[in-house]
């Protein structure tokens, strides 16, 4: 089951997570379904929009550690653990990407944020869209990470089966073999076999469903940019082509990321950054 308290108990609890929440502890909101989302907080960056970074399928808010300093120097940045993910708590009986959605809007609410920027990855890409419809007003622009290389017609509900089928019977395996393929041949070992054996540990039955439910939003996503109508920024990696077409049809502008893999702010941060540097310039101007 999820955290449930009292009313009162979980204002004391608010009250008492928001006090000096500039140093990058870890806080705790609470999901619409009352479950507890930890996130860190760092920097203050005022009178300029908050930075919300939301991480990918069974991966959790340390993967953007090259980031969350660097970033906090002029911005207050927001990492986020997604429920069933990292510090937060589980007992969802669905993993969609709309649940996941407001738990980044709990966050953003509870922190009493009016001007955000959300950036996810892999996953986190749908998770930001979801999270953009719950905050209207709030939201000056979406930064998704090597969540689409295509937009248009997305998965079939058979293709999106094939493929989680085959991390069921023997998840973890075949799960650290799935993450190890994401990474370049030359890519840093010691980093690849870290984020293969994270993602493996996984609970599975938390990480299938929220796979799948990740590849479903491929048919939803056109729809959700279209409603939302923001500015979204692609970052993508070169490991395999963007069609740039496709995502321009959908408003979203794409910058390419040379010589990495999947993991593009783990891999080359200082590329990264200041990819993501020139993404910000360009949704503030």
């Amino acid at each position: 089951m999820g955290s449930i308290i009292s009313s009162s108990a979980k204002m004391i609890a608010i009250s008492f997570f928001l006090v000096n929440s500039s140093h990058g502890q870890t806080f705790f909101a609470y999901s619409p379904d009352s479950i507890r989302i930890a996130y860190q907080v760092y920097g203050e960056g005022k009178g300029k929009p908050a930075l919300v970074f939301v991480h990918g399928w069974s991966c959790d808010r340390s993967y953007w550690k090259e980031q969350l300093e660097s970033f906090s120097k002029q911005f207050k940045v927001i990492a986020i653990d997604l429920a069933g993910h990292g510090e937060s708590g589980v007992g969802r009986k669905s993993w969609t990407m709309e649940a996941f959605g407001s738990d980044v809007a709990a966050v953003v609410r509870q922190l009493k944020l009016d001007r955000v920027i959300l950036i996810g990855h892999s996953m986190g890409g749908d998770v930001i869209a979801e999270a953009a419809r719950r905050l209207r007003g709030k939201v000056i622009g979406l930064i998704m990470l090597d969540t689409y290389k295509k937009l248009g017609s997305g998965r079939n509900p058979e293709e999106v089966e094939a493929f989680v089928s085959t991390l069921r019977n023997d998840f973890k395996d075949s799960t650290r073999n799935l993450v190890k393929t994401m990474f370049r041949a030359d890519s840093d070992s010691t980093l690849m076999n870290w984020v293969a054996d994270a993602m493996s540990s996984a609970p599975p039955s938390i990480a299938l469903d929220a796979l799948y439910h990740a590849f479903s939003y491929s048919r939803q996503m056109p729809h959700t940019l279209e409603e939302l109508k923001l500015p979204v920024i692609a970052i993508n990696s070169d490991n395999a082509p963007t069609d740039i077409a496709s995502m321009e049809h959908y408003g979203v502008k794409v910058m390419i990321m040379q010589h990495v893999g999947h993991f593009v702010m783990m891999e080359d941060p200082e590329q990264f950054n200041h990819l993501l540097r020139a993404a910000f310039d360009k949704l503030t101007q």
